[in-house]
């Protein structure tokens, strides 16, 4: 079975949003599914306009959607949603799936049920957040607001158009039932990770850690996305309370994001004791890990973070890392609290860095150390790609007719 996929962006951008991608790719693939994919003109936004029609990045063809002529104001997304369908229906009329699969934001679904109904097709719509809260903490708009309430318009309608949904975590499906639709109609299919990929570390790379210059630490630290809901700013004013116990402490952020700047400014007064590193290769990543005693994630409350869950927790309790994180209903969602992580209460850099003090803490070693063992258990029987991939399979073949089984060749 041939799937079509419609995408945002992909590799070789990264985020979050592209992990999961991958993730699903490969999961999809090992399934005998044969996954294939195009991108909105959003990914040349930021990637630039594309080389070639179709690109093949860590094994996977892209086809890639030119960005449209500009438009008048206040008709750009309706000018990105046709260059996406036009470029969608050559993909679909040259590799003809069975099924298309588009993933949020709501912009990528119109199009994908524009073509799959022009082409007689089944069409799945996958919500990994909602554009209009998105948009609220990148602060484009309001909540409550004309545009807010007209988008979430939009994200209802997609959904009742859609031949099914997934949604990533049980917040946003529980906010589509109290819009009014079926809970039949919307299934989870939540953020994993690839245990293969993500083997626990059981030592420190000594060298990377003499690179960096951390010293004896402890390296506090954040791996990922700089945004604004992240909260990482939090972090940073906890972080003298934390030194004030353990002098040798180090903050380390590798990745980047639209808060690059306005975090290493924010972290200038502390000196050498904060460290960017700015983003390093996706295979380098576990390195990183392993030279962090404390991973925090102090993602901010507010409809955002309490509806969606991140990955970060999950690529922690692989690699059987300590980390704390915010209550909020995303963390929540994957955290059980003392068992296989500690949460602290969110927006309080006091509360934070008390928690970080009493993870730290020598006489809390065993305490801590007891939490890995669940929390990659948890992550290995029930959040693993291979196992949520399995999750589309009965939504696939129902729609489609088809039963799951490698493809032979581009008719089959």
């Amino acid at each position: 079975m041939r799937v079509l996929h419609v995408l945002d962006h992909s590799a070789p951008l990264q985020s979050g949003y592209v992990s999961r991608t991958l993730g699903i790719l490969r999961a999809q693939r090992g399934l005998g599914i044969d996954p294939v994919a195009v991108t909105s003109p959003r990914h040349g936004a930021e990637a630039g306009p594309p080389a070639t029609p179709v690109e093949t990045v860590a094994d996977f063809d892209f086809h890639r959607t030119p960005a449209p002529a500009r438009a008048l104001p206040g008709l750009g997304f309706r000018a990105e949603m046709t260059a996406t369908a036009k470029r969608l229906e050559e993909a679909v009329e040259e590799l003809r799936p069975a099924l298309i699969h588009a993933h949020s934001p709501v912009l990528n679904a119109f199009p994908a049920q524009r073509v799959a109904r022009r082409m007689g097709l089944p069409m799945v719509y996958e919500i990994r957040a909602f554009w209009e809260d998105a948009a609220v903490d990148r602060g484009t708009t309001t909540e409550g607001s004309p545009r807010y309430r007209m988008t979430r318009a939009m994200e209802t309608r997609a959904v009742r158009r859609a031949d099914h949904v997934f949604t990533i975590c049980n917040g946003l499906r529980e906010d589509l039932i109290a819009r009014g639709i079926d809970a039949s109609h919307i299934d989870l299919a939540p953020n994993a990770i690839e245990p293969e990929r993500l083997p626990p570390v059981t030592a420190k790379d000594a060298g990377l850690a003499a690179d960096l210059g951390l010293g004896e630490g402890p390296v506090i630290g954040f791996l990922g996305s700089f945004y604004h809901y992240e909260g990482l700013h939090l972090l940073i004013d906890a972080f003298p309370a934390i030194r004030a116990v353990h002098p040798g402490a180090r903050l380390l952020f590798v990745g980047g994001g639209p808060e690059d700047a306005a975090l290493r400014a924010r972290a200038a007064p502390l000196g050498d004791a904060a460290l960017f590193t700015g983003r390093v290769p996706p295979e380098q990543v576990r390195r990183y890990y392993s030279v962090v005693d404390l991973l925090v994630y102090p993602r901010l409350k507010m409809r955002l973070t309490d509806l969606v869950t991140p990955l970060k927790p999950l690529e922690a309790m692989a690699m059987t890392r300590r980390f704390i994180a915010s209550d909020v209903g995303g963390h929540r969602e994957l955290v059980d609290d003392g068992v296989t992580g500690r949460l602290f209460a969110a927006d309080d850099p006091t509360s934070l860095a008390a928690a970080a003090l009493d993870a730290l803490d020598p006489a809390a070693h065993a305490r801590n150390a007891a939490m890995t063992a669940p929390a990659l258990d948890f992550v290995r029987n029930t959040r693993s790609w291979s196992a949520v991939a399995r999750r589309y399979l009965p939504v696939y073949e129902r729609l489609t007719g088809q039963d799951v089984a490698p493809l032979r060749d581009v008719g089959t």
